[in-house]
């Protein structure tokens, strides 16, 4: 059994990010990148059913050369080789679900496991799109996976209770928080990690539809969240304080039309 993993590369969390000067992008000098939480998950997943099931777990990232760092991350959580899509160019969810779709089809894993979204962009769509071009039936957030007869059984988290799913083979599954802890690396499997293959591959080598790359959005400006803490008491009768509240949000938030 093949089992490959996504994992992305993204900006600790506890980062202080700023804006560079052409407002139109992050400044990424000083950040401390990480695998994004979410993959931690999909990587314990995997390991656990290879332990379970047998077969090799595959680590898969696209995006520049530092992605290896992130790749050795997987491989000394446990994992058996990885393989590194280098791109040039910032992509959009879908452009960076075209290159991995190209990219694991030349696997032909029998499950695909990542995190439910990456904490960067927070776009909770890559999985979902790598699975619809491949062509095969995908689970997202499930929280608790199973192997009966060759089939996967997942339970997929809903609001007020959980769908259990049975799915053929190949398929992919987007884990989140609860469906295991994932272990710290230890000093051994770190060093073992090193000597561990990662394949390298070119996303332009993949010879992926330029009209699926092309994203067709541009950043017209960027700016920081407000880290301060806005408190207005409405006083007044309950109409009097949603005009009041209205007004606040449409004129002074801008969050309204």
């Amino acid at each position: 059994m093949k089992i490959a993993v996504l994992v992305k590369r993204v900006p600790d969390t506890a980062s202080v990010f700023t804006i560079q000067a052409d407002g139109k992008s992050v400044e990424l000098s000083g950040l401390k990148f990480v695998m994004s939480p979410y993959d931690e998950h999909a990587m314990e997943e995997a390991i656990q059913l290879r332990e379970q099931e047998g077969g090799e777990v595959v680590v898969v990232c696209a995006g520049s050369p530092e992605c290896r760092e992130t790749i050795r991350m997987g491989l000394a959580m446990g994992a058996d080789s990885g393989l590194l899509v280098t791109i040039t160019d910032d992509l959009t969810g879908k452009g960076l679900a075209a290159v991995l779709a190209a990219a694991l089809q030349s696997i032909a894993p029998d499950i695909i496991f990542a995190g439910k979204q990456a904490v960067d962009s927070d776009g909770a769509q890559v999985p979902e799109r790598v699975a619809e071009l491949m062509g095969i039936p995908h689970a997202s957030c499930i929280t608790q996976f199973v192997l009966e007869s060759g089939k996967a059984v997942v339970n997929r988290e809903v609001e007020g209770g959980h769908y259990v799913i049975s799915m053929e083979l190949p398929a992919l599954f987007t884990t989140q928080k609860g469906i295991n802890t994932p272990r710290y690396p230890t000093l051994p499997n770190i060093m073992k990690a090193k000597r561990k293959p990662i394949e390298e591959i070119a996303a332009a080598d993949l010879l992926v539809d330029e009209m699926l790359i092309s994203s067709g959005m541009a950043i017209e400006k960027l700016s920081l969240p407000r880290q301060d803490r806005l408190c207005k008491v409405l006083d007044g009768e309950i109409s009097e304080q949603v005009t009041c509240l209205y007004r606040t949000l449409r004129e002074e938030e801008k969050v309204m039309q």
